[in-house]
C-alpha cells in the first residue's frame, strides 16, 4: 500500500507543492528518503523513528520507502518531518489515508513529538489556499499562516495531537490570525533640534516613497532623523503586510505572535556582503533590500560600502524586484524599498564644519563622494545638506512639530495617491508613477514647467533627474493638499535636486 501526504518545497517566495508518498513493503528492515533530499530531510527519519517512540509507536520490521515527488527539485528543511510522519502514519493504518492526503503539511519534529515552528508557513498557507487543502503546521506557525484567509490552517502543539486530530478524539480548532504591535519607543521627530529642512526632506520622502540621501559632519543628526522615519510612516495595509510577512516568513524573522503591521526598518552595516544586501547564497536566500520591501533600507556611511554591492542597488531601485540568479537557483524576490541613505562630505568629516580645516579639500570631498557613482546618486530624489547644529541649539528645550503631526500629514497624502493610482496595478505612491502616467499626474502649470526646462538646461538635469523632479513635486502638492501642481512645488523639488 502507497499512502500520500503533501508539502512544499520553496523557490524564492514561491511554494511549490510536493506528494510525499509512503510504501512500506516486504524486506529487511530499513527507512530511506529518495527524491533529490538534502541532509536536513535525510535525517528526519530519525526524528521521526524517535517521536514515534516517544507515542509507542512501533515501526513495522518492514522496509520503509519515502519519496518526495517531483524527484528532480530539491528539498531543504526541516519542516519535511510532519509531512513524512504523517504519511508513514496513514501507510502503517494508524490514521486514514484520505485523512493524510486532505492537507498540506510542515513542521519539525522534536525527539519528543512537539511541533516546533518552521519558516515558510505564510507562503505554504498560499500554496495550501491555491490547491483547495487545508494547512497542517506547528501551532507556533499558526497565527502567522491564518492570515490567508483562503485557507483552514490547524496549529498542532505536538505529533499525538494530530493523532488525535485525525482520529475524532480531539479536534483542533482552526487558528486565528495573530498581529505584533511593535513598542516604536519614544524616537520622536521633536527630539531633533534644528534641521528643519532636513525634516522637510524627510516629511516629503516618507509621503510618496522617495529616495532620500543626507550629506552632513559627523554628529549632524543624519542617523537621528533616520531613525525618527518609521514614526511618521503609515501603517501596512493588509495586502502590504501580506507581501512583507511572505519574505520575513521565509527567512524565519516572524515571531509566534503573528506578523506586524509596522513597516520594516533594516540598517545593514557597511562592511555587509553583497549575498546579505542583495540576496544569494547556497539557498539563493532573500537579502537586506527584499527584508526592506514596503519599508525603509537605511544605509549609514554610505561611501564606506564596496562599490559592486552599491551598484547592484541600481536595478531593484528602478524595478522593484531583485533577480538573484545561483548556478542551482534562479529566484526573483521583491524590493520595492525607501532608500535613505548618510555620508560625511569628505573622510575626515570636517569639509563643512568652518571650525575645523580639512587638510585636503576639497580633493578629500571629491575622492570620498566619488566613491558612490553618478548613476547611483542620480537615483536620489532628494539631497540634503545638514549642518553641524550649535551647541547653544542643543540647550534649547525641544520644539516644533512631533512625529503624530507630521503623520498625519503624511497619511493624508499617502490616501491621495491610493486614491489616484487606484486601478494601476503595482502603484501605490508618486515614486512608482512614470511615462504617459506621470505626464498625466504630475504636469505642472505654466510658471511651473517653464522653471523646470530652464533649471533642466540650466544644471544639465538627466532625463531621469527631471522625472524625479516631477515626482517630488507632485508629493509636495499632495502634502499642500491641492491638485495642481505650481511654480512653489516645483521650485521646492528642484531645491532638494541641485546642490546650492
Amino acid at each position: 500500500m502507497i499512502s500520500r501526504a503533501y508539502t512544499v518545497a520553496f523557490q524564492g517566495v514561491e511554494a511549490r507543492p510536493v506528494e510525499v508518498q509512503c510504501a512500506v513493503a516486504p524486506g529487511l528492515p530499513a527507512f530511506s528518503i529518495v527524491g533529490l533530499p538534502d541532509k536536513a530531510v535525510s535525517e528526519a527519519r530519525e526524528r521521526v523513528r524517535a517521536a514515534f517512540a516517544a507515542l509507542s509507536i512501533a515501526l513495522p520490521a518492514r522496509r520503509i520507502t519515502v519519496n518526495l515527488s517531483p524527484a528532480d527539485l530539491p528539498k531543504e528543511g526541516s519542516h519535511f518531518d510532519l509531512p513524512i510522519a504523517l504519511a508513514l502514519l496513514a501507510a502503517i493504518e494508524i490514521i486514514p489515508p484520505e485523512a493524510a492526503s486532505e492537507s498540506i503539511a510542515l513542521g519539525e519534529l522534536s525527539l519528543d513529538g512537539c511541533l516546533m515552528p518552521v519558516a515558510g508557513a505564510l507562503p505554504a498557507a498560499m500554496a495550501a489556499a491555491s490547491e483547495g487543502r487545508r494547512l497542517l503546521c506547528p501551532e507556533a506557525s499558526g497565527a502567522e499562516a491564518a492570515w490567508v484567509r483562503d485557507a483552514t490552517v490547524i496549529g498542532a502543539a505536538t505529533l499525538g495531537d494530530v493523532l488525535r486530530h485525525f482520529t475524532g478524539q480531539g479536534v483542533i480548532s482552526p487558528a486565528r490570525p495573530g498581529e505584533v504591535v511593535e513598542d516604536t519607543g519614544c524616537k520622536d521627530l521633536r527630539d531633533v533640534k534644528g534641521q528643519d529642512r532636513a525634516k522637510r526632506a524627510l516629511e516629503i520622502a516618507a509621503a510618496g516613497r522617495h529616495h532620500l540621501l543626507f550629506v552632513g559632519a559627523p554628529g549632524s543628526g543624519k542617523s537621528m532623523l533616520a531613525a525618527r522615519l518609521p514614526g511618521i510612516l503609515p501603517m501596512l495595509s493588509a495586502a502590504e503586510a501580506l507581501e512583507t510577512s511572505m519574505i520575513q516568513s521565509l527567512c524565519g524573522l516572524i515571531d509566534s505572535g503573528g506578523i506586524c503591521r509596522s513597516r520594516p526598518f533594516r540598517a545593514p552595516h557597511h562592511t555587509a556582503s553583497m549575498a546579505a544586501i542583495v540576496g544569494g547564497g547556497r539557498r539563493a536566500q532573500p537579502g537586506e533590500i527584499s527584508l526592506a520591501h514596503n519599508g525603509v533600507l537605511f544605509l549609514d556611511e554610505l561611501p564606506e560600502f564596496s562599490r559592486p554591492v552599491l551598484e547592484t542597488l541600481r536595478q531593484p531601485l528602478e524595478t522593484g524586484s531583485v533577480n538573484v540568479a545561483r548556478a542551482n537557483a534562479h529566484v526573483s524576490y521583491p524590493s520595492r524599498f525607501m532608500l535613505i541613505a548618510a555620508a560625511n562630505p569628505c573622510k575626515c568629516g570636517a569639509l563643512s564644519d568652518p571650525g575645523r580645516a580639512c587638510a585636503r579639500a576639497p580633493q578629500c570631498a571629491q575622492d570620498y563622494m566619488g566613491r558612490i557613482s553618478g548613476p547611483l546618486m542620480d537615483r536620489f530624489d532628494l539631497r540634503v545638506d545638514v549642518p553641524a547644529v550649535a551647541f547653544s541649539d542643543l540647550d534649547q528645550p525641544a520644539c516644533g512639530e512631533g512625529s503624530a503631526e507630521v503623520a498625519q500629514r503624511v497619511a493624508i497624502a499617502r490616501e491621495i495617491q491610493t486614491s489616484r493610482y487606484d486601478g494601476y496595478a503595482g502603484l501605490r505612491q508618486n515614486a512608482d508613477a512614470e511615462g504617459k502616467l506621470l505626464e498625466e499626474v504630475a504636469a505642472p502649470d505654466s510658471e511651473g514647467r517653464a522653471l523646470l526646462l530652464q533649471a533642466a538646461e540650466r544644471f544639465g538635469l538627466t532625463a531621469r533627474g527631471y522625472h524625479r523632479v516631477l515626482r517630488v513635486a507632485r508629493t509636495i502638492a499632495d502634502l499642500a493638499g491641492e491638485p495642481l501642481m505650481r511654480r512653489p512645488h516645483v521650485a521646492e523639488a528642484l531645491s532638494f535636486r541641485i546642490p546650492a
